[in-house]
């Protein structure tokens, strides 16, 4: 049982609709507070620190949330939600250290605004976007997908290993939006003699599958040189089997608006739901024209996912920029310097009201994704902080980084 309280206090709690259940918080935590079972992952009150080691490196915001009670939730009632409780009222008059009415609530007020201030920061969904299923297979009852290819994407002479992976689910219902996630469970068990964790993956095809109409889904997956699950996700041959979790994510999705732009920026294997929502939009309206632009930041053309099929992509269809560091006959470029050269098309997207920002990829470009938006509004007099909130909170602004 959670402990009573009769003062309120502010308990530190993990969204379920909006965790992907990547587990890094889990492994960041100095207090070993936060755990997981198959569904959630949740954080023991009796545990927690308020350190708040795990808000940085969480990628979508779901580990700050925050709740004010007189009574703790248990783990036991964090592990059964599939969505967080509202905020309860909580009784004013005298707290418990004899203090009159007016203290009291101004206490409470506090604790209120305190909890709060992570709203600002909190993802949501495109206002038009479908409702995603998640969490429908967990590590206790997973999926199992058939290998139908496996295709590598960069260069043979290039150390980076992109692999293209196409799965097909067969009969199982496995419902994925375009920005959703799955994990793979890859086989055998840690230095402890547990079995490994899924490891999470951005899904790289539209919501109708790799092939319109078919149970299948695609991931584009790097190797690391120690990585346990992608060394055997690259490693994979046609007709093998894995095991699959989820989908997870709730908020990182294509907004189901034909006049909305997307400005899409990435990095590497960031590219992987951004080449989703393309393949949607081809499908689907496949006469629009100039409503994405794409920002994409590799060291070599020779590295770089998908660089083959993106330069078929008519540019009055998609605007692409790319950004390459380590040519040797050109200066180092990053995405932030793509998004500087082509300032008026951005001040663009960000003045229209239907205009939407995905950022995805290395939690490094971040900084300075922010620093050149920054700039870039200020050029037409508007204060980025400002707008980058309105946007999140109209579901215009996502950020997935790792």
């Amino acid at each position: 049982m959670g402990h009573l309280m009769t003062k309120p206090f502010r308990q530190h709690l993990i969204d379920p609709e909006i965790c992907i259940r990547c587990y890094t918080c889990e492994m960041t935590c100095p207090e070993q507070a936060i755990e997981h079972d198959d569904n959630n992952v949740v954080v023991d009150v009796e545990k927690c620190k308020f350190c708040k080691d795990c808000i940085p490196v969480c990628p979508t915001g779901a580990i700050d949330e925050w709740r004010v009670v007189t009574e703790a939730y248990t783990l036991e009632q964090q592990y059964s939600w599939t969505e967080l409780p509202e905020q309860e009222d909580i009784p004013e008059g005298e707290d418990d250290s004899g203090a009159d009415g007016e203290a009291h609530d101004d206490a409470i007020a506090a604790l209120l605004a305190e909890a709060h201030k992570g709203a600002g920061g909190k993802a949501k969904a495109p206002a038009t976007a479908s409702k995603a299923t998640i969490n429908l297979y967990n590590q206790g009852k997973p999926a199992e997908a058939r290998v139908q290819g496996n295709y590598r994407l960069t260069d043979p002479g290039s150390d980076a290993d992109v692999r293209h992976i196409i799965l097909d689910l067969g009969g199982q219902p496995f419902p994925v939006l375009e920005g959703q996630s799955v994990g793979i469970i890859p086989p055998g068990t840690d230095a402890d003699g547990n079995p490994h964790l899924p490891r999470l993956y951005s899904v790289s095809s539209p919501r109708d599958g790799e092939r319109p109409n078919f149970n299948n889904l695609s991931l584009t997956v790097k190797r690391e040189p120690h990585g346990i699950c992608s060394n055997y996700v690259c490693d994979l041959q046609k007709g093998d089997t894995v095991k699959l979790t989820g989908p997870f994510g709730s908020t990182f999705l294509l907004p189901s608006d034909s006049e909305a732009h997307l400005l899409m920026i990435c990095t590497g294997t960031g590219s992987a739901p951004f080449r989703g929502f393309t393949m949607r939009r081809q499908r689907e309206t496949p006469s629009l024209n100039e409503s994405l632009t794409l920002v994409f930041g590799a060291r070599r053309p020779g590295d770089l996912p998908y660089f083959g099929p993106l330069k078929k992509v008519p540019e009055s269809f998609m605007k692409k920029l790319f950004a390459f560091s380590r040519q040797s006959d050109a200066p180092k470029q990053y995405v932030q310097d793509k998004l500087r050269e082509e300032a008026e098309r951005v001040q663009e997207i960000l003045k229209n009201p239907k205009g939407h920002i995905y950022i995805c990829g290395l939690k490094a470009m971040e900084h300075g994704v922010e620093e050149a938006l920054s700039d870039i509004a200020r050029g037409v007099g508007l204060n980025w902080s400002d707008l980058r909130d309105t946007m999140r909170s109209d579901g215009r602004y996502h950020v997935e980084t790792y």
